[in-house]
């Protein structure tokens, strides 16, 4: 007889591991092929798809793959563009931005109204191009006087995202912070309403977007926000906010 047998207490099957809590990341692809998938590690044979559509609206997907070692961990965020400007659910304002990719809410002409509000390249912004500049900002380590605007943002919403694969390149040895979570004990999920830099470590901000009336993570993360491999036993906080169904992005 031979039968290789192990204790009970012991995993031997393979599976995904999970985790939890913020993690310095590096950003490996954008909108990789299949191909390029594979090449990271990613075992799917179907072709990613980046034009969606969602409730009779086609959306544009941006996929950053990132990276983080020691424990090995990859995954994806995730954000939704739509090529037109974003509005107030009422109608009644625009969302713009300028060259500083400094982000405001206003009828008209922001810069005129505000004084903190730069006027050098002032427009209104596309649908989830917020949570585009705020990641770039992060893991590119932008000064709050620094310019953070893409040049081929038109091409961008449209799915030529060629500015952004070289901006991966230029920002290999960069990291920025991510909040992950798992979604319904075996998803593993990223926030997008807010993301760290490394210097300095603001986990503050990760909790006061968290509590804020919009920023829920309809995942589970561990209350300290400490990097932790998941287990049942750790559960979301139970005083979240829930995540708004009518936000430009998903994950």
């Amino acid at each position: 007889m031979a039968i290789a047998t192990n204790k009970s207490e012991e995993e031997v099957v393979g599976g995904i591991n999970l985790y939890y809590g913020i993690a310095p990341m590096q950003v490996v692809a954008i909108n990789p092929t299949l191909d390029e998938l594979n090449s990271l590690g990613v075992n799917t044979k179907r072709d990613p798809e980046y034009a969606i559509e969602l409730s009779g609206e086609k959306y544009t997907k941006l996929s950053f793959w990132v990276r983080h070692t020691s424990p090995d961990i990859t995954t994806r965020v995730e954000i939704l563009m739509k090529d037109t400007p974003r509005t107030s659910k009422d109608g009644s304002k625009f969302m713009w931005v300028n060259n500083r990719g400094q982000i405001t809410w206003c009828e008209d002409n922001p810069s005129s109204k505000y004084d903190w509000f730069k006027a050098e390249g002032e427009r209104k912004a596309y649908s989830g191009e917020d949570v585009l500049l705020n990641f770039i900002k992060a893991w590119g380590n932008v000064s709050s006087n620094g310019d953070c605007y893409l040049e081929t943002i038109d091409k961008i919403v449209k799915g030529d995202v060629t500015e952004l694969k070289k901006l991966v390149e230029a920002l290999q040895d960069n990291r920025v912070r991510i909040l992950l979570g798992v979604k319904d004990g075996k998803y593993q999920q990223t926030y997008t309403k807010h993301f760290g830099r490394l210097k300095p470590q603001r986990n503050d901000m990760f909790t006061k977007e968290l509590n804020s009336d919009y920023g829920g993570f309809n995942s589970a993360y561990p209350e300290d926000l400490r990097l932790a491999p998941y287990t049942e036993k750790l559960v979301a906080p139970s005083e979240v906010a829930t995540v708004d169904d009518s936000d430009d992005w998903v994950l």
